[in-house]
Parts: structure tokens; C-alpha cells; sequence
């Protein structure tokens, strides 16, 4: 069986990667799961400067998933810059590595990228303009607001050579412009989709479980939303995708693959089975070889060149 993805200018052993935020920079996670046999990861996102993240509790389980308020808590970007990505190049060289980047202003996303950009260990960048938890900015996420979208991702784009993923957010009215001005600024990927904006209120107390009050969605709850959205990008653009959002099965893969999607990543069910990725892996290859696949490649978009599969 056939794992190999050639996207973004490279061969992913595998379409599974880990999702920003819930593996750390690889470090956390490496000795309770096998990294070199995953197809890469996504480091937890970087910040200008080091955040202490929200105030606890941080996350809270309900029953249809999960939801969180981290608040990005990270080193700063010099730090990553200085003790993260030379642990990734030394640990990490036969796996794809993104780094996530977010920045309160467009500024702060150019100067991040700065620090990083001739840093060791890594693929590309994953541009976080849609994370629900970032209260200081004034305003419409930049994964809402198109032309914001654009400006960001131009100037980042004037600044590395390097692959670039923006990940949008779930609740967006229309996916054609926020697609359509991800591209026409340079993008080279897509990621859909993040954590939706959510409230879990605690019967007993009354008071919000997490410690932010709202926070973000994840996990079972938003895998159809998340499928929904890469079939919609996918009907706007040729960009590559990456699906992400309540995958915990091969069987949750294969429904991002068969909508487009290119690659996935394994987020919150890494939360409850911290070697979830790699038993996605196992499952996906199960399914695909009982298919009658030999390559991952040949169910990418599937459902959409199906004819006889609704519209």
C-alpha cells in the first residue's frame, strides 16, 4: 500500500499529520508516540512574544467532543527560533514540520515570520487567522474578513519562499472569497478547518467550564462541518488541502480525502489516545487496501468527480 502524498513540493510518507496545538513542537509527545512514522506535524503556534495562554481550566470535555481555551500559550518566537527548531532538525529530519504563526496585526505575522524564517527543521508555515481565542485584536478574525486575509498573507508571502498554509475558520459565511483571496495572495495550501466558537456552561455552578468562558469546539462535533468545508474550497480552487477537525478513525480520514482534501491532521483525539495518529494510519491503509486502492492518491476527491453523487 501506497501512502505517499506528493504535495506542496514534497512527498509525505502519509497523509496524517498533527494538528497545531495539541503536540506541542514534537518534543512533549516523543516518547508515548512513534513521529517518524507519521507524515508530519504542526508545531503549536508561535506568537511574537511568550504568552502565558488563559486562565485555567483550559479545557473541558462535552459530550459531543471538546472544547478549549488556551489562549496560545507559547515561548515567543525567538525562543522557537532558538531552542525549538534546532531540536526539531535533530529529532525530526524524516518527517514534513509546519510551524503555526499568529499574530495580533499583520505586523506581528511579518515579524514573526522574520525570526523563523531561516531557522533549521521545517517544511513551511501554518498561518493561524482564525483562532477563536485571541481576544486582543480588535474586530473580525482575519479568516473572516477577506481583504484583511489578503493583506496578511501577501506580506508573508513577500517574506518567505517557504510553503504556506492558511487556516481558516469553520464559521465563515461564504467559502469563495476567503478561498479565492487566500490564492490570489499566494497561498499555497489550505487548512480547514479550526476550532468553532463555542460556550459549555457547567449545570452545577452555573458558571462556564472554562476558565476564558468561551472557547473553541473540537473533535467529533465539527468533523461535518470540517468535511463540509473542504468540499466547498475544493469547488472554488485547485489550492491542496489539508483537512483537519474530529478525525479519530481511518474511516474520519477517508471522508476528508474523498472531499479533497490532500492531507489530514489528528488534533483532539490525540487528547484521550495519544497515539491516535498512528493507529489512523493503520486503519486508512486498512480501508483503502479493502477498496481496492493501491495509492492514497487515488481516492483524493473521489465524492466530487463522482457524477452520480449529489451536488
Amino acid at each position: 500500500m501506497d501512502l505517499t502524498v506528493d504535495v506542496l513540493g514534497t512527498a509525505f510518507r502519509n497523509p496524517v499529520l498533527l494538528a497545531a496545538g495539541t503536540c506541542g513542537f514534537g518534543e512533549e509527545v516523543a516518547e508515548v508516540l512513534g513521529l517518524e512514522g507519521l507524515g508530519g506535524l504542526v508545531t503549536k503556534s508561535v506568537t511574537l512574544e511568550a504568552r502565558l495562554g488563559n486562565p485555567s481550566p483550559r479545557v473541558a470535555e462535552f459530550r459531543a467532543g471538546m472544547i478549549n481555551s488556551v489562549g496560545l500559550a507559547n515561548p515567543g518566537a525567538h525562543a522557537v527560533r532558538r531552542e525549538r527548531l534546532p531540536w526539531i532538525r535533530d529529532h525530526l529530519d524524516s518527517i514534513e514540520v509546519f510551524v503555526s504563526v499568529a499574530g495580533h496585526s499583520r505586523e506581528e505575522f511579518f515579524e514573526i515570520v522574520e525570526v523563523l524564517d531561516d531557522g533549521p527543521g521545517f517544511l513551511g508555515f501554518e498561518l493561524n487567522l482564525s483562532c477563536p481565542n485571541d481576544r486582543r485584536r480588535g474586530g473580525l478574525p482575519f479568516a473572516l474578513d477577506p481583504e484583511e486575509l489578503g493583506r496578511v498573507i501577501e506580506g508573508v508571502r513577500e517574506r518567505t519562499r517557504r510553503p504556506l498554509l492558511a487556516k481558516l475558520a469553520p464559521n465563515t459565511p461564504s467559502w469563495s472569497p476567503v478561498v479565492q483571496a487566500a490564492e490570489e495572495s499566494g497561498a499555497d495550501g489550505l487548512t480547514l478547518v479550526n476550532t468553532l466558537p463555542g460556550l459549555v456552561i457547567d449545570p452545577a455552578s452555573g458558571r462556564p467550564a472554562l476558565g476564558a468562558g468561551a472557547g473553541g469546539v473540537s473533535g467529533p462535533a465539527l468533523r461535518a462541518v470540517g468535511v463540509h468545508a473542504v468540499w466547498s474550497a475544493a469547488g472554488c480552487s485547485g489550492l491542496p488541502i489539508v483537512g483537519v477537525g474530529g478525525i479519530s478513525r481511518g474511516e474520519d480520514a477517508l471522508e476528508y480525502l474523498f472531499a479533497g482534501a490532500s492531507l489530514v491532521q489528528v488534533g483532539t483525539a490525540s487528547f484521550w489516545d495519544p497515539r491516535a495518529a498512528e493507529r489512523v494510519i493503520k486503519e486508512l491503509a486498512g480501508l483503502l487496501s479493502s477498496q481496492g486502492s493501491d495509492r492514497v492518491s487515488d481516492v483524493i476527491g473521489r465524492a466530487r468527480g463522482d457524477e452520480s453523487w449529489p451536488s
